[in-house]
């Protein structure tokens, strides 16, 4: 361990770039380590080693994380319920944890409203305060005075450190209700009035939480996913789960929020870029050949790499996220490339009188070196990347390496064999 931060009673200062510092809570405590050997192996293992021991543990929920690279979100899963009515929000909540959990490589559920808030109510009778000279928010006044405290000034020390000062109860007194007894409210008229003489104090039970998404009451349950899992796959298990358990009432809705949420936004954009991206490569494909049979047959091996990107990142258990599909998009540009040089190499022995299938028997074996030797660099450059265990960048170098390795191996036979047919066919015509 090189070095650790911890705060009790609330969260950490932002010391990553997208994870929030936790709201004040005087039941919630934060540690951040800083891990001398920080390979990811080593790190999986001694996370999964905390997770066992902690577990262990009555009478406190610990969560061991890793940071990770992403988008500022609580949880990776995330499964919102909607309504109106917080006590059937809380109801189903609960049946949907009890799903969540029941979920094949889910871990660390959890609900928000689990447990309902309990709350100290004064029960103060205006009528009463008004009789007795108490003025208005006078009796809450004291007793937040006597609970909680008031800050009165500063101390300062021998070596100038500073201390707020509080004035409240004795620690030993003030936690039970009893002590609401010995509170006194001043009048109008400088009496001191007990607090029991115009108030029935006691306690009563809330819900914990109230979130609103979109203007609307909201509960939302998260969860993390264990070692060897696909987030998507088990997103998609826990929602089915949820939807299968959980029978809603009319005006109630359930949505997915977390890293679904995320990358349906991404997508949505990405979908508008892709589409701009390939319009772009065609008119200057079709500027450069002249001819749309020239355009399909560099266009052909397009699908090859796609497929080889999309083995890839299933081989190696990567989700088809946002980064990765920036990755096909390049992937998709590097193939253009390569069939170019092929296609265009063929044309030109062409020009030069040499007969259709010599020419392309010629362009395959002179301008396979170079293609050969274009995607060897490009993957080797993005090895490291690929297996340096970053689950942002990670899946983006499979799918490009993927892409090359298929779409280099493939095109020595797809694209001379659509050259020929597509050729044939427009010299037919």
């Amino acid at each position: 361990m090189e070095w650790f931060a911890a705060n009790l009673g609330r969260g950490n200062p932002q010391i990553y770039y997208n994870v929030r510092q936790h709201d004040p809570d005087p039941a919630f405590a934060e540690v951040a380590v800083s891990l001398r050997d920080g390979r990811p192996a080593h790190s999986a293992r001694l996370l999964s080693d905390l997770r066992r021991e902690f577990a262990a543990f009555p009478g406190a929920r610990i969560t061991v994380l890793g940071f990770v690279q992403g988008p500022p979100i609580a949880a990776p899963i995330e499964i919102r319920i909607a309504g109106e009515d917080l006590a059937t929000l809380s109801a189903l909540a609960r049946r949907a944890e009890a799903a969540m959990a029941g979920t094949p490589g889910i871990r660390d559920v959890d609900n928000p409203v689990r447990q309902d808030r309990a709350d100290l109510a004064l029960g103060i009778d205006e009528a009463k305060a008004a009789a007795l000279g108490v003025p208005a928010g006078a009796a809450r006044q004291a007793a937040r005075l006597a609970l909680d405290g008031e800050f009165s000034g500063r101390l300062r020390d021998a070596e100038g450190d500073d201390y707020p000062v509080r004035v409240r109860l004795p620690m030993a007194q003030r936690n039970r209700v009893e002590a609401l007894d010995r509170i006194h409210v001043p009048s109008v008229d400088g009496r001191a009035v007990p607090l029991r003489a115009l108030a029935d104090p006691g306690m009563e039970t809330g819900p914990a939480r109230i979130e609103r998404h979109d203007r609307e009451r909201s509960v939302t349950l998260t969860a993390y996913v264990g070692a060897g899992h696909l987030t998507g796959a088990v997103t998609q298990a826990a929602l089915d789960r949820v939807r299968g358990a959980v029978r809603l009432p009319a005006g109630y809705t359930i949505a997915l929020g977390g890293e679904a949420e995320e990358q349906e936004s991404g997508n949505a954009g990405m979908t508008a870029a892709a589409i701009v991206a390939c319009l772009g490569i065609l008119a200057v494909l079709v500027m450069e050949f002249g001819r749309f049979r020239l355009v399909a047959v560099v266009a052909s091996i397009i699908p090859l790499g796609l497929l080889g990107a999309v083995l890839a990142l299933w081989l190696t258990g990567n989700s088809l996220s946002f980064t990765a599909m920036i990755g096909l998009i390049a992937l998709i540009g590097i193939e253009i490339k390569n069939s170019i040089l092929l296609v265009d190499f063929t044309e030109q022995l062409r020009g030069q009188g040499i007969a259709m299938r010599e020419a392309i028997e010629q362009a395959g074996e002179m301008r396979f070196l170079p293609v050969l030797l274009t995607s060897v660099t490009a993957i080797g450059g993005l090895l490291p990347l690929a297996m340096g265990g970053s689950g942002l960048y990670g899946p983006m170098a499979v799918a490009i390496i993927g892409g090359l390795i298929a779409s280099t191996l493939l095109s020595r036979v797809a694209t001379p064999v659509v050259y020929l047919l597509l050729a044939r066919t427009g010299e037919a015509s």
